[in-house]
Order: C-alpha cells, then sequence, then structure tokens
C-alpha cells in the first residue's frame, strides 16, 4: 500500500526552512526530507535510499502526517521507560553518607559499605551499587567542572577562563 503525500504550499515552504536553517535533531531533519521526497511523488524505497532511513520509517511519517499533521510527523513520540527510583532528597542523602567520615577501621567509605549503610535506610532498601555509583560520579563531574575555572585579574577586572 503506497500512500501519497501533497504537502500544502505553506507546509513546503516550512520544510524547505526546516532543513536549511537553525539547529535541529538529525532524526527531525530525515523525516522533513522524507516528507519532501515524498511530495515529489517518489516510492518509498527511493526516499529510504536518499534519505538514509528504513522504508518503514518513511512509510511511519507519511501516515502521522496524514493522521497527526505536519508538527507530529516531525516530533518523536515519548519513549517509555523506567522511573527513576531515587530523587534528589535520596541522592542528597547518599552524597551526604559518602562525605561523612567512614566506619572505625576503614580510612574511606567504598561503594559496597555505602550500599550496606543505604539499605537500611527507609525509601533506598533496593539500592544498589551502580546506583550509588552514578550518583557519586554526577557529583564529582559537578564538582570537577566547578574547580577547573580560573579566575585571573586583568588590569583591574577579574576574568573567568574556563580550562
Amino acid at each position: 500500500m503506497t500512500i501519497e503525500i501533497t504537502l500544502k504550499r505553506k507546509e513546503k515552504k516550512f520544510l524547505v526552512e526546516f532543513v536549511k536553517k537553525g539547529i535541529r535533531k538529525a532524526r527531525a531533519v530525515a523525516r522533513a526530507n522524507v516528507l519532501l521526497l515524498a511530495n515529489e511523488g517518489q516510492d518509498n524505497a527511493a526516499i529510504s535510499r536518499a534519505t538514509r532511513v528504513h522504508r518503514q520509517l518513511v512509510w511511519r511519517v507519511k501516515k502521522r502526517y496524514l493522521q497527526e499533521g505536519l508538527q507530529a510527523a516531525l516530533e518523536e513520540k515519548p519513549r517509555s521507560g523506567q522511573k527513576r527510583k531515587y530523587d534528589e532528597k535520596h541522592n542528597a542523602e547518599i552524597i551526604a553518607l559518602a562525605c561523612t567520615t567512614p566506619p572505625k577501621g576503614r580510612k574511606r567509605w567504598s561503594i559496597r559499605l555505602l550500599v550496606d549503610k543505604l539499605k537500611r535506610k527507609k525509601g533506598l532498601r533496593t539500592i544498589n551499587r551502580e546506583s550509588i555509583r552514578l550518583v557519586l560520579k554526577k557529583k564529582q563531574d559537578k564538582a570537577l567542572a566547578k574547580e577547573n575555572v580560573v579566575y585571573s585579574k586583568n588590569n583591574s577586572s577579574i576574568q573567568k577562563i574556563n580550562v
């Protein structure tokens, strides 16, 4: 089954501008090109080769354009995914614990020690090593970003220089 697309003059102008100007996601530009080529009467296989996308995507973009309109055809639908288990409060608890003095007989907190301690707290019973590692890594990355800034005095003003 072939889906025929006929763009309105305004839509075609919008898509040409969309492809040529501005910073756009590559997938959105590919979808715009699919619609432009479909408007020229090319078949799905030719559009697929020209835009380097799968034939099924060509078909889905055309179908979505007809059913939901131009904007829906260009945008991606939200993807399903697992919700975050731990919010900012939990992350703050993890970081706060990691910043405290370690248990007796230990030089520093290890991730396994943190897991053992945090699993006893309400709301963190299912926490694992990887979750803690990612929270601490994110915290470290932010700290390094702030740390890698050098301030220099240039004449009477102070300049911020990113290193």
